[in-house]
């Protein structure tokens, strides 16, 4: 069965924007069609300190892999791009409560799947810190805007005038 997720894509590594390019590629040859992608945007990096902006972009993606297998498709097109993950003190992988945040080529976060709630050790659906970082609710509106989230039941539009972020967001592609 085809369900719609949202993805984050960023990058702040090498060429940021063929980094974006390369990962929608490969979604599409591994996961599944991309229905909606928004524009680009110049970000400053959250939960760390770099001088290097990310670059990035929320698409709306339909795939048939389970939110399991989709994680495991990330961490791959994630690896074949040249990210090197960081893993946190408490053993845990991607959902780690003490996450560490480091410059990267690629990263890649389910945003939502579907109207799908899950909290396991190696994954968080939806993300769980989706509704407190403007780089992700501004293209994540600019696609999505009515899109309801399942936990806070507010649609993406409303969560990203919730929001407390005050990082910089500029949109930098057409």
């Amino acid at each position: 069965m085809q369900q719609s997720v949202y993805l984050l894509l960023g990058s702040n590594r090498g060429d940021r924007e063929l980094n974006l390019l390369r990962a929608c590629t490969h979604i599409r040859h591994s996961i599944g069609s991309i229905l909606k992608a928004s524009f680009v945007y110049e970000t400053e990096p959250w939960g760390f300190e770099d001088s290097t902006p990310f670059h990035n972009q929320a698409l709306e993606i339909e795939t048939s892999l389970s939110p399991e297998e989709l994680l495991k498709e990330i961490h791959s097109i994630e690896k074949e791009l040249g990210r090197i993950r960081q893993t946190p003190e408490c053993g845990s992988g991607y959902a780690c409560s003490s996450e560490i945040y480091s410059s990267r080529t690629i990263d890649i976060d389910i945003l939502f799947y579907g109207s799908k709630i899950l909290f396991t050790d190696e994954l968080m659906i939806p993300h769980p810190r989706l509704h407190e970082r403007r780089f992700t609710l501004i293209p994540l509106d600019e696609i999505a805007p009515d899109y309801i989230h399942p936990v806070y039941r507010k649609p993406v539009s409303e969560l990203l005038q919730l929001c407390n972020d005050k990082g910089e967001v500029n949109r930098i592609s057409l």
